[in-house]
């Protein structure tokens, strides 16, 4: 108790793993809802002249560059946690030479 009143043991590396999981779930379902809204709020119009002038195949790669950007953005969450967390256990392992 004492090490965690005086800062010398940190709470962020659990909260980060758990910030992480809660972004993963909450980042796909916050896209998928933010590409619905731009669509209805300012492409409406648009979104119908390219149904109509696009083909199948068209909008199916349309619909995978959605998903590999979503991955993209998954991996890139991945990485930021994966650097925080290894600054802890740096900061961890750096005391333990004290």
């Amino acid at each position: 108790m004492l090490d965690f009143l005086t800062f010398q043991t940190f709470i962020t590396p659990t909260l980060l793993i758990f910030i992480y999981y809660l972004g993963a779930v909450i980042i796909p379902i916050l896209s998928w809802y933010f590409t619905f809204w731009v669509k209805k709020a300012y492409l409406s119009d648009v979104s119908k002249v390219i149904k109509d002038r696009t083909t199948p195949k068209q909008r199916l790669i349309l619909f995978m560059v959605f998903f590999i950007t979503l991955f993209c953005m998954e991996i890139f969450w991945r990485v930021m946690f994966e650097f925080l967390i290894a600054y802890f256990d740096m900061h961890d392992a750096l005391m333990k030479l004290n």
